[in-house]
């Protein structure tokens, strides 16, 4: 495990940015998965503007997102397909074929989680993960208490989460909402992580997930086993973690 502490979330930014380039100009066709969140517009929009300044070839590039929300229109502005396609699917001119999501309604979740990694491993399954770190460690919307095991399927909404959702949208109660993600299996099997935080209101879950025991509890302490995994976060997040990983050469 590599861990990367930037100076200031300025820096941050651009450091994730140039991962999701890298990976780009490094395989031009890369199959790369996105996170959304407050985590992430920042470098999404750093690899739009350096693409727009200095075009390369994405061509043949695939994209995803680690998870969608499910009962609800795609057009839904916190939907991951939305905020994905206008922060960095559409500056780049990726066609349609090079940006694969799952739909936000169907009658079918089961079959379109299989379909959905079906896509994937067409392409040659995931080069690289972008990959948010929930307060309570969940990664994609695997909550505590997933099992490491689990394959794609629809998970639970954290309840505040969806409160604000259904603020958001005035979805009624009886429609069930929830999370179509990538199982922590799936996640694992990407051959390349990197996990990102930002912020201090994450240092304490990043301190957990990356010092402490590897639990189901905490979904996130599960990269501790990845054989390519990069904890990326700015001095706040990785402030619990900075001495400790400078000790042991910012590698284990």
């Amino acid at each position: 495990m590599r861990i990367t502490i930037t100076k200031n979330e300025r820096e941050f930014d651009t450091t994730a940015a140039w991962r999701i380039i890298g990976q780009m100009v490094q395989k031009p066709d890369a199959v790369i998965g996105l996170s959304t969140g407050n985590t992430t517009p920042g470098m999404h929009r750093i690899v739009s503007d350096i693409f727009t300044r200095y075009p390369f070839d994405v061509s043949r590039v695939t994209l995803f997102n680690v998870d969608e929300l499910t009962n609800l229109p795609r057009e839904y502005s916190g939907s991951c397909y939305t905020m994905i396609l206008n922060q960095i699917a559409g500056p780049l001119g990726l066609r349609e074929e090079q940006f694969i999501m799952p739909p936000t309604m169907s009658e079918d979740f089961e079959a379109e989680a299989r379909l959905f990694e079906q896509r994937l491993a067409e392409r040659g399954g995931a080069d690289l993960q972008m990959l948010g770190i929930g307060l309570n460690g969940h990664i994609g919307i695997n909550q505590p208490g997933t099992p490491f095991e689990s394959e794609t399927w629809v998970s639970p909404m954290d309840p505040d989460f969806e409160a604000r959702v259904r603020r958001e949208t005035q979805v009624p109660a009886s429609t069930v909402l929830g999370g179509l993600t990538r199982g922590i299996k799936n996640i694992m099997q990407t051959r390349k992580i990197v996990l990102i935080a930002k912020g201090e209101h994450k240092a304490e879950i990043i301190e957990k997930a990356i010092l402490g025991p590897v639990l189901t509890d905490i979904p996130a302490s599960v990269l501790q086993l990845h054989p390519n995994c990069e904890i990326l976060l700015d001095a706040a997040a990785g402030a619990r973690i900075a001495e400790r990983a400078a000790a042991r050469g910012w590698e284990w």
